[in-house]
């Protein structure tokens, strides 16, 4: 018979067969869908095991025959329920220790910090505990580990790296926090100059001979500190604050119509055991709820752990999210607006914190197939300072 482990669920009987016609009875059971296996035969019988619930279609089926049958023994599930029946408190008992067995393998019961000093492992500390991940919690109520890695990398400022993995019971992290300011080191003579064209608007200096001074306009390549001292040409390393005004021209277009999704807030969420690819909701399965709208579904998946192994059985749950989609409308000037505003972000972000912008105007504006296109210049204040070795020569 396939799939033979399934009568232990179901239950299972061994018969014992004594008489004449014995092969005839096992033909008829088998055309009347009677399961017969695990045939053995013996000198003056033959034994075989039938499931529980073929036990009246057998017993009407062997009248029939000059056979005798008796059963011998009994096995499967249903029976061993009878028995725990007979012995309640056993069978309480055992229930409940495996379950508390089950939920102590599911539980945080270490979490392991590594690589933190000990202020930033308090601040990890505090914040997991914020997001409700400590010690005694049942791991599939807290977040994924993958969760857990993007919210102490988004919390904490001094890390710039944190590893999270589940083994077992235990929470191992592994961090990388962000390097502190090295001691300055020793560097050779240099002269500083223009890394672009500017006109200077805030200056410095440290160290060295300044050759250019504030509203001087100045061409890339240009010396603005010279590491050259004195008549006697003494060699120093040149430091100095130079700010300058530059120029960025961008171009951006803008669409007077656009289309984006928005959720609505109306959230769903079910949730199932998974046991590998087939899943057994339990809570949260409404037959009578209204469609949501354009539904956008995220799963958590946290599998089931016993004495450190993991088992094939998982717990999911299931966020699924209304959305719909909105179109925002630009007139002209707004369209504008925004498109000043995408430059001007997009000049910050080449700029990467050396700089600021002062000002920006529009030198052209068109309307094509329902799109602004603009091109911008903006005005900014960054530091164009480069350092280049003096050589011999200099």
């Amino acid at each position: 018979m396939k799939n033979k482990w399934l009568s232990f669920f179901s239950g299972k009987v061994q018969v014992e067969v004594k008489g004449k016609g014995i092969e005839r009875l096992l033909n008829e059971c088998t055309r009347n869908g009677i399961a017969i296996f695990a045939v053995k035969k013996k000198q003056d019988c033959v034994l075989l095991m039938i499931q529980l619930q073929d036990v009246h279609a057998f017993r009407r089926v062997i009248r029939k025959h000059e056979c005798k049958a008796s059963f011998t023994k009994r096995k499967g599930l249903p029976f061993l329920l009878l028995k725990s029946k007979l012995n309640l408190g056993f069978t309480a008992g055992f229930v409940i220790f495996f379950v508390i067995l089950f939920l102590l393998s599911n539980m945080i019961w270490e979490i392991d910090i590594k690589g933190a000093k000990p202020e930033t492992e308090h601040q990890m500390v505090k914040h997991l505990e914020e997001i409700g991940v400590k010690k005694g919690r049942l791991q599939f109520l807290m977040m994924t580990p993958e969760k857990i890695q993007k919210s102490l990398t988004n919390g904490i400022d001094n890390i710039t790296w944190v590893g999270v993995e589940l083994n077992g019971t235990a929470l191992h992290m592994k961090v990388v926090e962000k390097n502190e300011p090295t001691k300055e080191k020793y560097v050779s003579p240099r002269h500083i100059v223009a890394k672009k064209k500017a006109v200077i608007k805030r200056m410095f200096v440290q160290k060295g001979q300044p050759m250019a001074f504030v509203n001087d306009h100045v061409d890339k390549g240009q010396l603005l500190v010279s590491g050259l001292i004195g008549n006697e040409d003494r060699k120093v390393a040149s430091k100095a604050e130079i700010y300058g005004e530059t120029w960025y021209k961008s171009e951006v277009t803008v669409p007077l119509e656009t289309s984006f999704t928005l959720y609505t807030g109306k959230v769903r969420t079910k949730h199932k055991l998974s046991f590998g690819s087939w899943g057994v909701p339990f809570w949260g399965f409404g037959f009578n709820e209204e469609p949501l709208k354009h539904p956008k579904t995220e799963e958590e998946k946290h599998p089931f752990q016993f004495l450190g192994m993991k088992l094939p059985v998982s717990y999911v749950s299931e966020q699924t999210r209304e959305s719909e989609t909105s179109v925002r409308t630009y007139t002209k000037g707004e369209a504008v607006q925004a498109g000043i505003k995408m430059g001007r972000q997009d000049v910050e972000k080449r700029l990467n914190g050396s700089g600021e912008v002062e000002s920006e105007k529009v030198l052209h504006q068109s309307v094509e197939n329902g799109k602004v296109k603009l091109i911008i210049l903006y005005q900014v204040i960054e530091d164009i300072v480069q350092t280049t070795p003096i050589v011999q020569g200099d």
